[in-house]
This record gives C-alpha cells, sequence and structure tokens, in this order.
C-alpha cells in the first residue's frame, strides 16, 4: 500500500477537525503526518508513529552563514530543515507528500521544487489571501502553484482564484469537504409552537464570519419574537468584542457564546435548533470562505441556512430550496429572511428536508475520501511519467 505523508504545520487546531476526518479516513493509502506542533492530542488521537514532529534544527553558524548570504537559499534551507524533512521522508518511505495550506506551500516550496516524488498542496480559505507583511508573497504562490504535481481546492470559487493566479488547469481538482453522516443524523422538526425560534452559527470568531451582521439582525427578529434564541458556538480574537455588542444590543438573554464545542456538542446544539446562520464576507485582505464545514454539519442534520452569496457558500446552499442567500453585509436582508422561514412553515420544513439531502449527495465523507485517493493516484502516476 503507497504512503502519503500528510504536512501539517499544527496538527491541529480545534476547528481543523474536517482535516483530521480526512487524514484518518485513508483506506487505500497508509499515512502519518508532518508536523512542527502538536496541538490537540486528545482530540485528535493518532496511533503510534502516527506523528512526526520536525525538530528544530541547530545548524554549523558558518555553513549558515554561507547559505544564507552568499547562496541566498530560503529559510528551510539555511536553517536545516530541509535535511531533515528529506531525511524523515525517506525513513518513511513516503511516495507522496500532501501539503495542506496554501502558506505552507510557500514555506515549503524550495523543497517541493527539488524533492522528485508528487506533491499536492490544498488550498482551504484563508491561505489564498494576500499578505500585508510579504510583497513577494503572491509571487511565491504563483511558484508552489507552478511546483506542485496536481492543487487541491475546496470549493469552485477558490478554483476560480487559483486559475487567477496562473495555476495551470490540468493541475486543478475539487477536494469537498467529507461529512460522516453517521455523526450528524437528520433529524425531523417541527416549528416551535410557542415561536421560540433557536438559530445557531458555529465558527471561530473572526471578521469573514459577518457574526455583528447576524447579531444586528437577529436583534431585529427578537423584536417581534422575543422566544427566540441565538446560540453562536466557537472561540476567537473576536469575542469579547461580539459579546459587547451583544449587551449593546439589548440581548443578554437571548444569545449564547458557548465556547468551542466538540462533535457530539455540536450535533446536539444543531439537533435542537431550527435555522443555521452563516453570513459571511469578504474582508479587506481578501479573506474568503470555501465551504464552511459547520455548515454542511448543520445541514446534514436538517438544518436550513440562511447566510451570503460568498465563497463557496453557494455550492452547497441552494437559495430557496436548502436555504436563503443574501448579498454580503445585508443586514436588512437577513433580518427578512428570518421572518420569512419562522413565518412560512411549510417552506421551513421543505428547505429541512433538502438541506439534509443535499449533504448526502453532494458531501458524504466515503465518497469525498474515494475521490481523494484518485487524486493520490493520479499524482504518483503523473510524476512516474515525468
Amino acid at each position: 500500500m503507497p504512503t502519503v505523508a500528510s504536512y501539517c504545520t499544527t496538527f491541529l487546531k480545534p476547528e481543523m477537525r474536517h482535516i483530521y476526518r480526512q487524514i484518518t479516513g485513508l483506506r487505500c493509502y497508509d499515512t502519518f503526518v508532518i508536523c512542527k506542533e502538536r496541538q490537540s492530542a486528545e482530540m485528535y488521537p493518532m496511533p503510534e508513529g502516527g506523528v512526526e514532529l520536525v525538530p528544530g534544527v541547530r545548524s554549523n553558524f558558518i555553513r549558515r552563514f554561507w547559505l544564507k548570504y552568499v547562496r541566498r537559499e530560503a529559510p528551510i534551507v539555511y536553517r536545516g530543515e530541509y535535511g531533515v524533512l528529506a531525511r524523515l521522508l525517506e525513513r518513511r518511505h513516503a511516495d507522496l507528500m500532501h501539503v495542506y495550506f496554501g502558506h505552507t506551500g510557500v514555506h515549503l516550496l524550495p523543497f517541493i521544487q527539488r524533492w522528485p516524488q508528487p506533491v499536492v498542496v490544498s488550498f482551504h480559505g484563508m491561505d489564498i489571501q494576500t499578505r500585508a507583511h510579504d510583497s513577494n508573497y503572491e509571487s511565491k504562490l504563483r511558484d508552489v502553484l507552478k511546483a506542485s504535481t496536481l492543487v487541491l481546492a475546496r470549493s469552485d470559487s477558490l478554483l476560480d482564484r487559483l486559475r487567477e493566479l496562473g495555476c495551470p488547469e490540468n493541475k486543478l481538482r475539487m477536494n469537498r469537504t467529507g461529512i460522516p453522516l453517521d455523526q450528524f443524523p437528520f433529524v425531523q422538526r417541527t416549528a416551535p409552537p410557542d415561536c421560540a425560534w433557536h438559530f445557531v452559527q458555529a465558527c471561530r470568531l473572526i471578521e469573514k464570519k459577518g457574526i455583528d451582521d447576524a447579531l444586528h439582525a437577529f436583534a431585529m427578529f427578537s423584536a417581534k419574537f422575543p422566544l427566540a434564541h441565538y446560540t453562536i458556538a466557537g472561540d476567537g480574537p473576536l469575542r469579547l468584542k461580539l459579546e459587547k455588542l451583544r449587551d449593546e444590543l439589548g440581548l443578554q438573554d437571548k444569545v449564547t457564546f458557548a465556547g468551542f464545542l466538540n462533535g457530539p456538542e455540536l450535533c446536539e446544539l444543531y439537533q435542537r435548533s431550527h435555522v443555521f446562520m452563516h453570513p459571511s464576507r469578504m474582508t479587506d485582505d481578501q479573506n474568503q470562505e470555501g465551504v464552511p464545514n459547520s455548515m454542511l454539519e448543520a445541514m446534514a442534520t436538517g438544518l436550513p441556512v440562511i447566510a451570503t452569496r460568498h465563497g463557496g457558500i453557494p455550492e452547497a446552499v441552494r437559495d430557496s430550496v436548502s436555504g436563503i442567500l443574501v448579498a454580503e453585509r445585508d443586514r436588512a436582508a437577513l433580518h427578512e429572511a428570518m421572518i420569512s422561514l419562522a413565518t412560512d412553515h411549510t417552506r421551513w420544513t421543505h428547505m429541512s428536508v433538502s438541506a439534509a439531502e443535499d449533504v448526502r449527495e453532494n458531501f458524504a465523507s466515503a465518497a469525498q475520501l474515494a475521490k481523494l485517493e484518485a487524486v493520490y493516484d493520479e499524482a504518483i502516476a503523473l510524476k512516474q511519467h515525468v
């Protein structure tokens, strides 16, 4: 059985559950993880030998000076990481390397350009944005696309951006998020008889998620439906700011910040909710969504979605079928969508069923993992024929 080395700089941040599912779900490939930092080991266990930490390297000062200032080599070379990684891949008999996130590909570029085996780089959303602190980032990203054997992205919108960066069409492949349907089963819901509608959003608390827009829309909604509630699951740098906004809007008793929840906790939250909110928006630094994992998990349980026409969201949510899509930053339209579902129970019920059916048809884990392994097969075959 061939072996794929899955390179992820940090394995794994709590919100990267989808990557863990992908790596551990492989059936036709042996795999191990290469990382610089191990996080959330209890949340994301791996078998013995399943994680290889790249240690800090102490290189000879003279050699390092020569490589850095005379040869003008990249940090990965003059700091000694290149040699460590090469020996590690040789020792583990890796047939292919899958680099998670485009910015990690930029860091590994000198290695990708020289390693004789195939390299697949996958893009997930924020890794395609510009870097204000690095004016050469985009040119290096273009070099990554040129050097990689195949390039994966989670949505058509990300594939379009990769085309704009000059990635050859014959290298581009779709890498949809796979949802384990057994962990997020469909639940037949009924509309709350007392109009106590429960809205939910699960995400990192960052600007592109549009949580402030959702709070303002919910404030308008709750004026008409005072028993409604809105739960926001997740954590992030904007939590204190968003909690302050909640209080300023007088929603202290109507909006709950639940913090980060694990898979079973999220499923339970979805099952007792009625609508999933996800009003994402493009940020000034061009940070955009792929297809949000939490949104797909929620849809699998039967939650209709109120979201924006942003990134890969329209590729998963059929407007007026499995949810309602509005323009980015349009708080009035978000409010109108909430009112629409709360006052048309038949429409809400039909959307609930359609949401679950769409995820089952397009995002089931087994099918997406099979497609990923087919990409690995193709990458190995392409390298053998070079």
